[in-house]
């Protein structure tokens, strides 16, 4: 009994010890105290970046814009947020909103709307049947007016709900200044949109494989679902033999728009997209291929692809709380690459959360660094720890105040 009476005296000592601990421990520290990150792991690396080479001078086209096809950052543009006709470019949206909502090998039937459309146009005839996939490239490779109907009505129901369908995608997007009245860009008084919506429109259907692979196709050839009628469509993209790295996409001309062309390159590190609308008007047809060349050019000269932020394996620590250690090592999850120029500037902005509950999980987000460049934020990394962490222990615990009861102890002088 005497025995059993000095184990309970204990356990109530050394609870009370613990007690004492945990209060002395959480006055005298605030959270996040113990964090510790280092700065330069967090400072933009030091660019070799190439001298500006001055502004891209007069563009034939009234409206245009050049966008780094990784980012979505603009990296020039005129009239680049006004609102303007844009003919057949509009056949991007069309085709990978069909891409997207209907089944390739579909059979689509040729109504009399779309049989009366005008040229540019197949010739499709009222009653003709075609597999989806060939309409596709019969509409991007050749621009047909009435391939464009045909899809619009086999996926929608009508050339109007189709219509609405895009302009409701296009939102989703961030495109608010889009809207399209006709699948195939015939001048209509409500059917616009910008050279940014537009090359946003672009960068998101050429993440999509199908999209990229048609547009970049020189030739292609299909039949009418009977057999009776064989296609063949030529792409007229003249600006893929043009270009070192051209991969697409879509010319257009209507008297309201005239000449338009958006077209994406890949080379050399960078992927550009660059937009023009209102490229002249007949004869000079050849005025927007000068404009997206001149586009290009500025981008690759001015611009080079450069790491702004590493991968690290630890960059500091974050405080723990109640776990076996008082902090666990961070990481930065994953790194930045992308276009700069020299008169770009690069910033980041880390935020931290002041401390970390114990148990904590391997990988687990603690924060976040964003990079901005020109005050735009153009990419979030999570900061994450390298290990997991227990709670502490009773034993722990114990142990902690052992050391501060003892001589020179922290709370005994010192």
């Amino acid at each position: 009994m005497h025995r059993f009476r000095i184990v309970i005296l204990m356990s109530v000592f050394l609870f009370g010890i613990t007690q004492i601990y945990i209060a002395i421990n959480s006055f005298d520290s605030s959270p996040g105290q113990h964090s510790t990150i280092d700065p330069d792991k967090l400072t933009p690396l030091v660019l070799e970046l190439p001298e500006e080479t001055g502004q891209i001078g007069n563009l034939y086209a009234r409206e245009a814009l050049l966008m780094d096809g990784d980012t979505g950052r603009v990296l020039y543009e005129k009239e680049g947020y006004t609102r303007a006709a844009m003919a057949s470019t509009t056949k991007i949206m069309t085709a990978v909103y069909v891409i997207e909502n209907c089944d390739l090998n579909d059979i689509a039937s040729v109504s009399k709307k779309a049989a009366a459309q005008p040229k540019v146009h197949m010739g499709a005839a009222e009653g003709e049947k075609y597999k989806v996939q060939d309409l596709l490239y019969a509409l991007m490779l050749e621009s047909y007016n009435d391939c464009a109907v045909i899809l619009a009505e086999h996926v929608s129901g009508s050339v109007n709900q189709f219509c609405k369908a895009m302009t409701e995608k296009a939102k989703e997007l961030g495109c608010e200044d889009t809207n399209f009245e006709t699948p195939n860009g015939l001048d209509s008084d409500s059917h616009y949109t910008t050279p940014y919506d537009l090359a946003k429109i672009t960068k998101y259907a050429l993440e999509n494989e199908t999209f990229s692979d048609i547009v970049r196709t020189r030739e292609y050839s299909f039949s009418e679902y009977s057999g009776k009628r064989q296609v063949t469509v030529s792409n007229k993209d003249s600006f893929l033999s043009r270009y070192e790295g051209a991969i697409g996409v879509k010319t257009g001309f209507t008297g309201k728009a005239g000449y338009c062309f958006v077209g994406a390159v890949k080379h050399d590190g960078r992927y550009l997209i660059s937009v023009v609308l209102g490229s002249g008007w007949p004869p000079h047809k050849t005025y927007k291929w000068d404009d997206t060349i001149a586009l290009m050019k500025y981008g690759e000269a001015n611009y080079k692809k450069c790491q702004i932020i590493k991968s690290q394996n630890r960059i500091g620590q974050i405080e723990v709380s109640h776990g076996a250690a008082s902090t666990v090592p961070v990481y930065i999850d994953g790194s930045k690459t992308t276009l700069l120029s020299k008169r770009d500037k690069v910033e980041t902005k880390l935020h931290m959360k002041k401390q970390l509950e114990a148990p904590v999980r391997k990988n687990q987000k603690a924060g976040t660094l964003s990079i901005y460049v020109n005050e735009e934020c153009v990419e979030t990394l999570d900061i994450r720890t390298v290990k997991k962490m227990g709670k502490e222990t009773f034993i722990m615990v114990l142990e902690h105040n052992i050391k501060y009861m003892i001589p020179g102890g922290r709370y005994n002088g010192t």
